[in-house]
């Protein structure tokens, strides 16, 4: 099929951005070609759920089975991240682990996100012009979040009617943000749970931090309050992550399937897809200028190594939308021609990793707030994610959780433990008593139904000594592995400080008792740090989680110097290349990435149906 038929675009990847641009240059008549190194979408979503159900570890990807072929780092590889036979991820040289897992299959890592859809807020763009700090975007919020000239719709209006995002403009005009006239989102915001209203009832209209208002807002989900797209309802499931077993949350799938029923007017598909197919190294003609192939690696088994052979795929365009690990990985790996690798004449391939590293804290209520149901996160505060602050420290937003403290302390095992074995690892035990019966119940209800936890989302500095390159290990297809170092700025690390200190604040405003881990149990986390305050002298003790929020590697900028691709993604050496993802991001921003990668995604396929009916040049 590949080498038999005549293809305008090629696509690596399906996962969002990829599945997106799919569709909307195969709705637009172009043939085309998208290579996906995992499995093949499956018919229905039982297996996964019931591998799920089955898995003893509930973690991300506790729902989709290994693949020897298309490898990719887990929660559970990370408890030794610094060994690389035990992980994916070379990080064996690290100072501190990089902690957020992707998958490689059909779908993309948006089979267990969050769903969480928020637009980026304007001064998202141009933290240096405004703080001075990191490097600013080359486009503006205005770009995205308004219709630009010959469009009715803004990108962000497209990507929030793709995803099918509940929520409620007039909530969610803050810190600058502006709508299309009269737009409405495609579903109405699902409703607040007891523990959302208990912190917006404490804190709105009532509290200032670092003199700007604290408020609760709704958190605009990628999940359905009615019947959208023909999916079905949020039914209240509390495993969002890893999998909605309805799909009443978006994932990449509904795009890529609406994707592959595109055809021209013989009833020809215009969408075609090859499966368990690893892009290896990216092909140029002899001047090193355009892109002419992109060869592959195919195998034939899910579950033991198993190449089957080498195949050369080619196209007019090609777009690489397989993840800000692994894009940069294939960019580096295809040398042959160009030692520092393709699309990398400015060497910032590979450089600037970026993750929101997530700052949890947790307590207990005065009074139930009956928390472990519906979906995880419905609000949070999302005033603070910008002020004169980020001059001097990272910006953060943060999200109220429903699963009580099933993420930050490993409930409810963790405490029905303690009452039954008589130990205090959670903190409520503190006599270390030895419960059962009756009395054992009521004491696991009076706790569990007084449960709740915040999540700080930290947005971390861009830096050039965060990496991805090659390591030296391969994988099962001989394919060089990702090599990682990461670490966190004093920057960011001193929204770290601010995030306790508002919880402080924020908890005793709502009568909630505070818990942490002890110091003892904090240093044998793989995510510890300490920082020490200048000024004060004070240390601090801190331990962080991946978000998932994995950007940078292959950032879009101004000059060709400072980036790998321009503003409409194109990368600066190769004309026919595009770039997309989040990848592309010069800085994370405050919001989660979904809905910005989606909206760019938007963007790049207008640009590549402009080059294909010639209205953009063909090279520089």
């Amino acid at each position: 099929m590949a080498q038999n038929k005549k293809y305008d675009v090629v696509i690596v990847g399906a996962g969002l951005a990829g599945s997106i641009m799919a569709y909307k240059l195969g709705k637009a008549g172009k043939k085309v070609l998208v290579i996906e190194s995992g499995a093949s979408v499956p018919t229905s979503r039982e297996a996964y759920v019931e591998h799920f159900y089955t898995n003893l570890i509930k973690t991300p990807e506790s729902a989709y089975p290994n693949n020897p072929n298309a490898p990719r780092a887990t929660v559970v590889d990370l408890f030794n991240w610094k060994d690389p036979s035990q992980s994916y991820l070379d990080q064996s040289s690290s100072p501190l682990p990089f902690s957020s897992t992707y998958e490689r299959r059909g779908g993309g890592t948006m089979w267990h996100w969050l769903g969480s859809s928020f637009r980026f807020v304007p001064n998202d763009f141009k933290l240096q012009s405004k703080y001075r700090q990191g490097i600013d975007w080359p486009i503006a919020y205005e770009d995205l979040g308004l219709p630009q000239p010959g469009r009715s719709t803004a990108y962000y209006d497209d990507a929030e009617k793709e995803i099918g995002v509940s929520a409620d403009v007039a909530r969610q005009t803050y810190l600058g943000l502006t709508f299309t006239p009269g737009y409405q989102y495609p579903n109405p915001e699902i409703p607040l749970t007891l523990t959302d209203n208990l912190f917006a009832d404490a804190v709105n209209g009532k509290q200032q931090f670092e003199g700007q208002a604290v408020t609760v807002s709704p958190t605009p989900a990628g999940r359905n309050s009615r019947p959208y797209d023909g999916r079905r309802v949020c039914a209240g499931n509390t495993n969002c992550i890893p999998i909605c077993p309805i799909q009443a949350k978006y994932d990449p799938t509904i795009t890529f399937n609406k994707a592959l029923d595109t055809a021209d007017g013989a009833g020809q598909r215009n969408v075609d897809v090859m499966y368990q197919t690893v892009a290896a190294k990216v092909k140029l003609d002899q001047e090193n200028k355009m892109v002419v192939g992109i060869e592959c690696i195919t195998y034939d088994n899910l579950e033991k190594k198993s190449p089957t052979g080498t195949v050369v795929v080619t196209g007019t365009i090609y777009v690489i939308a397989s993840h800000a690990i692994e894009t940069p990985k294939l960019l580096l790996n295809s040398n042959e021609q160009l030692p520092a690798g393709v699309a990398n004449r400015s060497g910032q391939v590979g450089k600037n990793l970026m993750d929101h590293p997530l700052f949890l804290r947790w307590g207990l209520t005065k009074d139930p707030t009956f928390p472990y149901r519906g979906p995880l996160a419905t609000a949070g505060i999302e005033s603070l994610r910008d002020g004169p602050f980020r001059s001097d420290r990272a910006a953060f937003r943060v999200e109220f959780g429903n699963e009580g403290w099933n993420f930050a302390a490993a409930d409810p095992e963790n405490t029905v433990f303690d009452f039954v074995d008589g130990t205090n690892n959670n903190l409520n035990n503190p006599n270390c008593e030895k419960l059962f019966g009756v009395t054992l119940l009521n004491k696991l209800n009076e706790i569990f139904t007084r449960q709740c936890r915040f999540g700080f989302l930290v947005e971390q500095s861009p830096e050039d000594s965060n990496t991805v390159t090659l390591s030296d290990l391969k994988d099962d297809l001989g394919i060089p592995r990702p090599k990682i170092n990461y670490n966190l700025s004093d920057y960011t690390k001193r929204a770290f400080v601010a995030a306790q200190k508002l919880t402080d604040q924020v908890f005793a405003a709502a009568g909630v008792t505070p818990f942490e881990k002890p110091l003892a149990q904090l240093k044998k986390a793989g995510g510890y740090f300490t920082y020490t305050d200048p000024k004060t002298g004070e240390t601090y003790n801190f331990d962080f989680f991946g978000s998932g929020h994995i950007v940078g590697t292959y950032r879009m900028g101004t000059t060709k110097e400072n980036s790998v691709v321009d503003r409409n993604q194109r990368s600066w050496d190769h004309p026919n290349l595009f770039l997309v993802g989040s990848g592309v991001f010069p800085t994370i921003a405050t919001g989660n990435p979904s809905l910005t990668i989606a909206a760019l995604a938007f963007w790049a396929a207008d640009n590549v149906l402009k080059d294909l009916e010639g209205a953009n040049p063909s090279s520089r």
